[in-house]
């Protein structure tokens, strides 16, 4: 017996050596995985993720108890701020991360044929037979490791049986995948000593994740054998694996976690339960089952105990779920800090300036690769919507109330969102014309006539409409205005529903799929889909652009900044387009409870870096007595940057927003941003200094960051000019976009950046004097 027990250990040494595949090269070759949408975000932001197996399910516990348990698992992992990814194969496809119906479906008593038992040797045939199967710790543990998930929550680990010389595949995962194993010990039914003696063999680190060295026994807090490390908190078991990950070490670890202390009184029931089992399984030679005979125990256990054992077992697998949930997301947080990739997919530090080019897996929702063509540089996500306006011929607006009145109706395309797009794209199209696939937008519509004339308008105009989401049994958004014989408005109904309740999930996949350079979101969006957006992005170090929209809407991106401000290494938030009044409402709700954005210790770090004492302030005050206009026409002057708080307000917000483009109307536009400090050394800003006469104002942080603040004068509108002001304002964001395309580092040079703001200006005039939403004549910019 021991010789045979040594030789095995010979052969694990030589296993011990091989890697498991990334989910990126597994895809590249077709395999059948479907990675969860709300578990791949995760994993592309860096995200606490939970792996969690499903033998419990089909194997482990009777229905409707393994239902469940699986369900109330998943929200304890939800819980401790993580995101649960359970494992399963469903019809030959293996599911990193399971929709409700699909555990409902393995945990079916029902299913013929049953579910399959999957460790390593099962894995290929159960996908090729197209079966279903419940992941054992083994092939969960390959899974997570594949898919780059460190933390996985299981009741029990396998291990070396009594008696007989089988010995667990659980143990021999555990030393090739590196991923920390969340369990309350090892199963009692197996040698627990020799099983922690064979983990050493592999190089597997025992941890107890309890008061004492005394690693649990399944049912029981002790077993008597004494674990060579301990820790009692998340961070520092975080912190092992951590530690192992900087090293390229690719063993796991196992933390055992002793059952809650309200159920130790029943350990020793239920171990004279287990003992009585282990001999009747000797006696019947149930031990030589192989892989079955540990299904036999439990049962076993739970007829002798009277179904004590089960209750014990659902409450050791909750806690192990509880602590796996905070390990995870401690492990994140060291992560995001270190700036160490998630192992398995090879992923790379992202960095605060727009990236030249960006390199993400080739992964959608459904886990398939796409076409290599679908890329678009530049994403817009926001609202599309059909614009009827009804103008009465008749000047009496009395006669307008009650009664149908003779007048004109037009129809045509709007949507803060889709503005945007077409400006951009008639800019890039205009000046590149083989750059007509490189503005992407993404915004939903209903099935219905008007979601059906907005693709097709988005066609005719040359654009791509592959973005825009048909959502079922939706309305599409539509604007109908009513107005007077002299254009002014009387009133109308604006149906935008289907913006607010855009899925989330759907704008993460078009980020997934088209893989953009830099992405624009408008206010009309809801806070949770911004907030999906902007978690996405940050993690794929993808810039984001934010068009508030209006002063109501302007706020709905700070619960998103909210949730990545903690975690951050730069701003959440790449560009901001607001306008005075926007601003100010932006900048009261960040400082305002709930928010109190203002208050988080990377608000002051930054605002103490950027070191913006009273020079500062007094070069504030020489710019701000300068005429609104280039050549002083007119009596407005620049003091409202200060009257009004503008410049304050920017320079408070620079640490959640890096560029700060403020709109100012006819007193031109005012930018404030950030360069960071690796950028500004090659940066001209860096040897400029402040120049009232060319209306900028330099400031040099303590580290070499570089904050700048200059204003732009507006451009001289004619007199007579029809005032197309919303389209105006959409169609200067679009070209700063369509800039930022073309010249992604175009803030961080003088001589660009006045070229995009020149040309910006340009673009809203042409909107202004054109009665459409986006004039066509921004082709020609």
């Amino acid at each position: 017996m021991l010789r045979r027990l040594q030789s095995s250990r010979l052969i694990a040494r030589g296993r011990a050596h091989r890697y498991i595949a990334s989910l990126s090269q597994v895809l590249a070759r077709r395999a059948p995985v479907d990675v969860h949408p709300e578990v791949q975000e995760a994993l592309q932001s860096h995200s606490p993720v939970v792996a969690l197996e499903t033998t419990i399910v089909t194997h482990g516990m009777p229905h409707p108890t393994n239902l469940e348990t699986a369900l109330s698992v998943e929200k304890i992992v939800r819980d401790q701020g993580a995101i649960p990814a359970t494992i399963g194969i469903i019809g030959g496809r293996v599911k990193i991360g399971l929709q409700r119906e699909e555990l409902e479906h393995l945990a079916s008593p029902e299913n013929d044929p049953p579910a399959t038992k999957v460790s390593r040797r099962d894995i290929a045939a159960t996908v090729a037979l197209k079966r279903d199967g419940g992941t054992t710790c083994s092939a969960t543990l390959i899974f997570a490791a594949m898919a780059g998930i460190k933390v996985f929550a299981t009741g029990g680990l396998g291990g070396v049986h009594r008696g007989a010389m089988d010995v667990s595949a659980d143990l021999y995962e555990l030393s090739r995948c590196p991923v920390g194993l969340v369990s309350a010990g090892v199963k009692s039914i197996l040698d627990i000593g020799r099983t922690m003696e064979y983990l050493e063999t592999l190089g597997v680190p025992v941890v107890s994740y309890a008061p004492t060295y005394d690693f649990p026994a399944f049912y029981s807090r002790r077993s008597g054998f004494m674990s060579p490390w301990r820790v009692d908190d998340p961070v520092s078991a975080a912190n092992i694996l951590y530690t192992q990950a900087q090293f390229g070490l690719n063993n796991g670890a196992i933390f055992g976690v002793p059952i809650p202390e309200q159920f130790e009184a029943a350990g020793e029931t239920l171990q004279q339960a287990v003992e009585i089992a282990v001999r009747e399984a000797e006696e019947q030679g149930v031990s030589k089952w192989g892989k079955a005979a540990t299904p036999w125990l439990l049962n076993r256990v739970g007829e002798l105990s009277g179904g004590q054992s089960l209750e014990s077992n659902v409450a050791l697998i909750q806690n192990t779920a509880r602590v796996g949930g905070q390990i995870a997301v401690a492990y994140a947080e060291l992560s995001k800090k270190g700036g160490l990739p998630v192992p398995g997919d090879g992923a790379k530090p992202t960095v605060a300036a727009m990236p030249q080019t960006l390199e993400t897996p080739d992964v959608t929702a459904q886990g398939l690769a796409e076409p290599q063509d679908v890329t678009g540089k530049l994403m817009v996500i926001g609202s599309a919507a059909a614009d009827i306006t009804a103008r009465a011929s008749l000047s009496d607006k009395s006669m307008l109330k009650n009664s149908t009145v003779p007048g004109t109706l037009s129809m045509s395309l709007g949507g803060v969102g889709r503005n945007v797009a077409e400006a951009a794209h008639r800019i890039l199209s205009g000046s590149l014309p083989q750059s007509t696939g490189e503005t992407i937008l993404v915004a939903p519509v209903g099935d219905d006539l008007f979601g059906r004339l907005v693709i097709e308008g988005t066609e005719k105009l040359g654009m791509r409409s592959d973005g825009i989401v048909r959502v079922d049994g939706a309305r599409s958004a539509v604007c109908n205005m009513v107005l007077d014989s002299q254009g002014d408005l009387i009133g109308g109904v604006a149906d935008m529903d289907i913006t607010h309740s855009f899925d989330p999930t759907l704008a993460t996949n078009a980020i997934k799929k088209f893989r953009p350079k830099l992405v624009a979101v408008d206010g009309n969006l809801s806070e949770d889909v911004l907030s999906a957006v902007v978690r996405v992005c940050y993690g794929s170090g993808i810039p984001v652009f934010f068009e508030p929209t209006s002063v109501v809407k302007s706020t709905r991106i700070w619960p998103a900044v909210k949730k990545t401000i903690g975690s951050a290494s730069h701003s959440p938030i790449a560009f901001a387009s607001p306008n005075v009044l926007e601003l100010t409402q932006m900048y009261m709700a960040a400082r305002a409870e709930p928010l109190e954005l203002t208050s988080d210790q990377r608000w002051w770090t930054v605002v103490d870096n950027m070191a913006l004492g009273s020079h500062f302030r007094l070069e504030l005050e020489h710019l701000a007595k300068m005429s609104s206009q280039e050549q002083g026409k007119t009596q407005n002057s620049l003091s409202y940057l200060l009257d009004k708080g503008i410049a304050q307000m920017t320079v408070n917000l620079l640490p959640f927003i890096q560029h700060i483009i403020v709109k100012c109307g006819e007193l031109g536009i005012f930018t404030v941003f950030r360069i960071p400090a690796s950028l500004a050394k090659v940066s001209p800003w860096t040897n400029e200094g402040s120049n009232v006469k060319a209306r900028q104002v330099i400031a040099h942080g303590k580290d070499g960051e570089v904050v700048v603040v200059k204003h732009f004068p507006a451009l001289t509108v004619p007199e007579g000019t029809p005032l197309n002001v919303t389209g105006a304002g959409d169609s200067l964001v679009g070209s700063i976009l369509a800039s930022l395309i073309q010249s992604p580092a175009a803030f961080y040079d003088p001589v660009t950046l006045d070229s995009l703001i020149e040309r910006a200006q340009k673009a809203a005039m042409l909107t202004l004097s054109n009665p459409e939403a986006v004039s066509p004549a921004l082709s020609s910019l």
